[in-house]
C-alpha cells in the first residue's frame, strides 16, 4: 500500500498507480467496444490486429438406409430453400456420415472362410466445391465421414494485420445456398472359400447415411496483447 508520500516522491509507485489507473480506464471501454463492434454486421475496421471466434453448428437434410448393388452409385440432391438457417449463421460446408455392415452370402456347407472388405465411397459436393472419401467394412462393418468445405479455417483464432473485410471475405464466400449433392458407390468383393462344398458371393451393401449442411457463426473483437503487460 503506498501513501500519499510514496505516490509523490517514489517514482516506482508513480509507475505502479499509473499502470493500475490505466487499466481501470481502458479494460471498461475496451469490452464496451468490442460488444458493440460484435453486434455491427458491416465491413470495416481497418488494418489491425483482431480475434476472431467461431461456433459451428449442422443442419440436418436427410438420413436413412440403402441397399446399393455393387457397382452402383446413389445420388442425392438437396436445396437450402428446403431449411431453415440460424440467425448470423453462415453455410460453409456439406457432411455426409456414412456407416455400413457385411452382408456377403454364403451357400453349401462346411464353410471356413472369411467373407471379403467391400469399398464404400462418399462424395459431398457444391457448385465447384467437393470431397471424395472411402472406407472398408473389413469383412464386417465401418463406416467414415466425407465434408466439402469453402471457407478458410486459417482466419479463426489471432489476426494480425488485417482488416475485417478480408477477415470476412476468408470466411464468408457467398457459396452455400443452392443445390447441394451426395453420392454414394459400392464396390463389392466375395471372399475365397477353401471348401470346395461352400461358395461366397456378394452382390452389394446396406449402407446407412446422414447429410447435412455446416454452418458457422463467428464474431470478430479488437485484440490487445497483454502478455507483456
Amino acid at each position: 500500500m503506498y501513501t500519499l508520500d510514496d505516490i509523490m516522491t517514489d517514482r516506482d509507485a508513480q509507475i505502479t498507480v499509473g499502470l493500475i489507473a490505466f487499466f481501470l480506464v481502458a479494460f471498461p471501454a475496451y469490452f464496451a467496444y468490442a460488444s458493440e463492434y460484435r453486434s455491427d454486421d458491416s465491413f470495416g475496421g481497418g488494418v489491425a490486429d483482431y480475434q476472431v471466434n467461431g461456433e459451428m453448428a449442422y443442419v440436418f437434410l436427410d438420413a436413412g438406409s440403402e441397399s446399393i448393388a455393387d457397382g452402383d452409385t446413389l445420388s442425392m440432391m438437396f436445396n437450402t430453400d428446403s431449411v431453415d438457417i440460424p440467425d448470423d449463421h453462415i453455410i460453409v460446408g456439406l457432411r455426409l456420415n456414412l456407416s455400413y455392415t457385411e452382408d456377403e452370402a454364403q451357400s453349401g456347407f462346411g464353410c471356413t472362410g472369411d467373407a471379403a472388405p467391400d469399398t464404400i465411397t462418399g462424395t459431398a459436393s457444391h457448385d465447384i466445391y467437393n470431397a471424395t472419401g472411402e472406407g472398408q467394412n473389413s469383412g464386417g462393418s465401418g463406416q467414415h465421414t466425407v465434408q466439402a468445405e469453402w471457407y478458410n479455417a486459417s482466419y479463426l483464432g489471432v489476426q494480425e494485420g488485417k482488416s475485417v473485410a478480408e477477415i470476412e471475405a476468408g470466411l464468408d464466400w457467398g457459396a452455400g445456398v443452392g443445390d447441394h449433392t451426395v453420392s454414394i458407390s459400392v464396390e463389392a468383393a466375395a471372399g475365397n472359400e477353401p471348401i470346395p462344398t461352400c461358395s461366397r458371393s456378394d452382390g452389394g451393401e446396406e449402407v446407412s447415411y446422414n447429410v447435412e449442411l455446416v454452418l458457422l457463426k463467428y464474431t470478430i473483437a479488437p485484440y490487445f496483447d497483454t502478455s507483456d503487460i
